[in-house]
């Protein structure tokens, strides 16, 4: 069964996006995962296709409602669905290269794209949304966030990439930052590919390469190493 993603959004019309492109839309193509993307004003009862209200207590903005976003929700991921349900939030937990390895080998997901001041509390708990961050900050909504969750994602699934070495050694696979890439011209604005990747010597190159990694990660990114 191909990993299968459904978003709920107030603009469906932003994806595939990126997300048809380059070898993440080939796979598409291939079958290897599907797309949908639904619009949540599709749920709304009155003439004006309603989605939002005030904030309760108060406040600037406004609230997606529970009730059509629960309509929603059970839609397009009824009772038995084994596919988790993901809700795009600066508030939850972040985003981590193991969550998306294991989001890759399970069925799919159900992602909600938040929009104004957020969603009522209430669905998120009746629904058990997992709440994901994509970073300390705030978007105008949940759209590009769940792009990037899903390339993240997809770009593991067998097949999307060609080959499995292909993410082997990047950035968080090996709790590390990748090390330095090069490659022709020899010689570039007076600076050489470092001698040792061109030696032919594969036992050096794997060496230097960790060394580059380690150095890498505790310049730049130091709490990596602590776990």
């Amino acid at each position: 069964m191909s990993f299968s993603a459904d978003i709920i959004t107030l603009f469906p019309e932003l994806f595939p996006g990126p997300l048809g492109a380059s070898v993440l839309g080939r796979g598409m193509a291939d079958g290897l995962w599907s797309l949908e993307a639904t619009q949540l004003r599709d749920f709304a009862s009155d003439r004006h296709r309603t989605v939002d209200d005030t904030p309760s207590g108060g406040g600037a903005g406004m609230v997606l409602k529970p009730d059509i976003l629960a309509k929603a929700i059970d839609a397009i991921s009824p009772v038995g669905d084994p596919r988790p349900r993901i809700l795009m939030s600066p508030r939850g937990r972040p985003l981590t290269q193991q969550r998306a390895h294991e989001l890759a080998e399970g069925p799919g997901a159900v992602i909600v794209c938040g929009r104004f001041e957020g969603i009522d509390q209430r669905v998120i708990d009746a629904r058990q949304l997992e709440e994901i961050s994509i970073g300390d900050y705030v978007l105008a909504g949940g759209e590009v966030a769940a792009m990037v969750l899903l390339e993240a994602v997809v770009r593991l699934i067998p097949g999307v990439l060609g080959k499995a070495e292909s993410h082997a050694d990047e950035s968080f696979e090996n709790g590390l930052l990748e090390y330095p890439q090069y490659t022709r011209p020899q010689t570039f604005e007076g600076v050489d590919i470092p001698a040792v990747l061109t030696s032919g010597d594969h036992g050096k190159i794997a060496k230097w390469r960790t060394e580059q990694s380690q150095t890498l990660t505790a310049a730049r990114r130091p709490d990596l190493l602590g776990k």
